[in-house]
């Protein structure tokens, strides 16, 4: 089937009778802190339907273990930075979006800046909160600026998620490749995922990318209790970054 990736995320309609609330809660990334169509229609290859059959091997289990359901917190979260348009839609012959990837600017801090709110404190949602409380945490113990103390800004990849219908077609690949032909073309040197499942993260590796924090679940307590436990093999929160520059 002819699958075309466009890049005119405007907004993102049901997905083939998905809502895409329902669609980013079970997609396997999670977020840390004038549109136009490209005419370009991607050939599947091997390589990229197999990084599409290994993302399509479970859902994201942190939304999965506090069985979050319907969240429009999670979408408004998600879509915020759309308005950049450097996320892009997998979108079928019949114009149907089955896959989506949604990526956003991160700009370094200036001196003098107020530092950032928590992205719990104002999570209204009390599953969410509980993820979003995970990522203020990373956030405290973990600088990327530090790690890359030249780059003045990055590319996060907050959303990785295929129709269920469509995956093993290679899309989720396709969609990497884009977003990392975006960032070369717009001169950002970096790429970030924060992955919360093994199988994400061991797709973003055979794409090149290299893990650079780790924090086992077994290790983020909260008054003493372990907050998630998720179904093994995800065992472990990583962030896992690609430099293309080099």
């Amino acid at each position: 089937m002819k699958i075309e990736i466009q890049n005119h995320v405007e907004h993102l309609p049901a997905l083939n009778g998905i809502t895409l609330s329902n669609l980013l809660t079970r997609s396997n990334c999670m977020a840390s802190k004038a549109p136009t169509i490209c005419d370009v229609t991607a050939d599947v290859d091997a390589k990229l339907s197999e990084i599409d059959r290994e993302l399509s091997i479970s859902d994201e289990p942190l939304n999965t273990y506090v069985q979050l359901g319907e969240c429009k917190e999670l979408e408004k979260y998600s879509s915020k930075s759309l308005g950049e348009h450097s996320s892009y839609k997998a979108v079928n012959s019949r114009g149907e979006i089955v896959g989506v990837i949604l990526n956003g600017t991160i700009m370094k801090p200036q001196p003098g800046d107020e530092p950032p709110a928590k992205l719990a404190d104002n999570c209204a949602h009390p599953k969410f909160k509980k993820i979003m409380a995970l990522m203020d945490h990373v956030d405290e113990q973990f600088d990327i600026f530090e790690l890359y103390p030249d780059i003045d800004r990055f590319l996060d990849c907050k959303i990785i998620s295929v129709d269920t219908n469509y995956r093993g077609m290679g899309i989720a690949g396709m969609l990497t490749d884009r977003t990392l032909d975006y960032a070369s073309r717009n001169g950002i040197k970096l790429i970030h995922v924060l992955c919360s499942s093994h199988f994400s993260a061991r797709v973003m590796e055979k794409m090149d990318f290299n893990e650079v924090y780790r924090l086992p679940y077994s290790d983020y307590l909260v008054n003493g209790e372990q907050v998630f436990e998720p179904e093994k093999p995800h065992v472990a929160l990583r962030i896992l970054t690609k430099r293309l520059d080099q």
